[in-house]
């Protein structure tokens, strides 16, 4: 289980991520802090920020994005399976808080 603030996140929690490639073959969004050598997830608390949020994030030039509601558990299970951190971030992409899944 996860923290945003000091508050936990329920397993069963929504949250909001980009998916490159929508549909069968659709895979999340994962960012890299190449100065720090940190590979994350950026999620969102609400759709509106994930909207706004994903025209600042580094993406394929040519490939079709979405924003997608995902349960927090299935998001952890995700970055973990696949080495990526989680940070919540707001709008305007600024990290709200960090989550190891």
């Amino acid at each position: 289980m996860g923290e945003i603030m000091g508050k936990k996140i329920a397993p069963t929690t929504w949250v909001y991520i980009v998916v490159q490639d929508p549909g069968p073959n659709e895979t999340i969004v994962g960012q890299v802090d190449s100065e720090n050598d940190i590979s994350f997830i950026p999620a969102f608390s609400n759709k509106e920020d994930a909207t706004k949020g994903r025209y600042l994030m580094a993406t394929d030039k040519g490939s079709e994005y979405e924003v997608q509601a995902i349960i927090y558990e299935d998001l952890a299970k995700y970055a973990s399976e696949n080495a990526f951190l989680i940070f919540m971030v707001d709008e305007d992409g600024k990290i709200v808080e960090k989550l190891a899944p």
